[in-house]
């Protein structure tokens, strides 16, 4: 093998400029947990197909298992770690807790970091597979089934899928009376 294997990174992680020196092969996911210790991000399959890895990536959701660290070189990254504010949680979180969107927890971060991108991609107006209408000039509604599909990559070995969908409906209910 030739050439320069590892690579220098700087990216914000919530909120946090960090700097790291990585082998080009690393993931995302083992950059956050190995070497910055931002350990809520799970690894549940590393191959992209449970969604327990979910990060944002300047807003986006990501699986951080299938994305290189080096391609997170001067972004935003926001982990579960990150999604409250000077301690306060954010509604979505707020609504798992309530609404017992949860059971043994493994699937949580990456469910609850799913949800926050998910509700932005709704509020910019986004279709799913299961919307009906895709006009840009009528916004698709946001029913269990719309919330089921847009939450699809994210699996819970547990089944609390309806008090998920709960959450997330009620968080984009009050999203949408404010």
């Amino acid at each position: 093998m030739t050439g320069n294997t590892r690579s220098d990174i700087s990216f914000r992680v919530n909120e946090e400029n960090c700097q790291l020196t990585v082998d080009n092969r690393t993931t995302l996911l083992d950059a956050l947990r190995e070497g910055l210790d931002r350990t809520g991000t799970k690894k549940g399959c590393d191959l992209g197909q449970c969604g327990a890895c979910t990060v944002l990536l300047n807003g986006r959701r990501v699986v951080s298992c299938l994305t290189l660290a080096v391609a997170a070189d001067g972004t935003e990254v926001t982990t579960v770690e990150g999604l409250s504010r000077a301690g306060e949680l954010r509604p979505i979180q707020d609504a798992f807790v309530r609404l017992d969107g949860f059971q043994c927890g493994y699937c949580t971060s990456g469910q609850l970091c799913s949800a926050v991108g998910m509700l932005a991609e709704h509020r910019a107006g986004w279709p799913s597979a299961v919307t009906d209408n895709v006009s840009p000039d009528c916004p698709p509604d946001l029913d269990e089934a719309e919330v089921r599909e847009r939450m699809s990559g994210n699996l819970c070995r547990c089944g609390a899928y309806p008090s998920i969908v709960r959450a997330v409906l009620e968080t984009a209910r009050k999203e949408t009376s404010r």
